[in-house]
């Protein structure tokens, strides 16, 4: 068992809490930094996803803070999404996985860094005005924001935190933050696992470096409650959004 991976687990939960974007955001590249193949990055990762965030629904259930319904149409959407995405990826090769994923996985850490910068305030000042034009389209456009969530979640296992929180804040401008991000969670869970299982089929998951990460998640959760407040919100996106760009460019150009 990798010191240095639970270290990683660490570092992940404390950002995690600070930030408000979802692990694969930060797991997943640090990974492929690491050496570790794309696809085990991605498997692993939504391994370790799938059951901490499992826990994090159970406290969202426990506050009413889930608009079942809502996750409901985005699962409707992302785990066919994810099924589909995981039998293109045991009908391809190797090399073409590891290629493939990190494009993806670049594009995604982009977007995250654009969402990062921008700010979800910002997102739902912007959403607000354009409301009526989606009020009576918005099951549709839900399931649609699903199906875009399962490739890239499946692909990149980046997605379903700061992503997803930001299609549901276009969608519903009027949800409360807390709500935001219970829906976001809930839905979450069954994605990352069908996913997390799918890649485990393909042989994508590391066991002993899954294990790492589960046990730096730990103390992370408790140093995160000590970390919250104590450093300025919008110094820290600027900083993580600025280290996602420089991975996902380094991705493009160097690997």
């Amino acid at each position: 068992m990798d010191l240095s991976y639970t270290l990683l687990g660490i570092v992940v939960g404390i950002l995690v809490g600070i930030t408000g974007v979802g692990g694969g955001s930060l797991v997943t590249p640090a990974l492929t930094l690491f050496g570790i193949h794309p696809a085990v990055a991605v498997g692993t990762d939504l391994a370790f996803a799938g059951l901490t965030k499992t826990f994090g629904t159970i406290v969202h259930r426990y506050q009413d803070s889930v608009e079942w319904r809502i996750a409901r149409l985005l699962v409707l959407g992302s785990c066919p999404a994810a099924l589909i995405t995981i039998g293109v990826l045991a009908a391809t090769g190797s090399h073409v996985n590891g290629g493939l994923i990190n494009v993806v996985l670049a594009v995604a850490l982009v977007l995250t860094a654009i969402v990062l910068l921008v700010g979800r305030d910002t997102v739902a000042r912007i959403a607000m005005r354009y409301e009526k034009h989606i009020a009576d389209h918005r099951a549709p456009l839900t399931i649609a924001a699903g199906v875009l969530l399962g490739v890239l979640v499946t692909l990149s296992s980046i997605g379903a935190g700061a992503l997803g929180a930001t299609f549901l804040v276009i969608l519903y401008p009027r949800l409360s933050a807390t709500r935001i991000a219970g829906t976001d969670i809930a839905h979450a869970v069954p994605l990352t696992t069908i996913a997390g299982l799918g890649h485990f089929a393909l042989g994508n998951v590391d066991v002993l470096l899954l294990a790492s990460l589960l046990m730096g998640s730990v103390p992370g959760i408790v140093l995160r409650s000590y970390a919250s407040g104590r450093f300025p919100d919008y110094i820290v996106r600027r900083l993580l959004a600025s280290v996602l760009l420089m991975v996902g460019v380094r991705i493009v150009v160097f690997v």
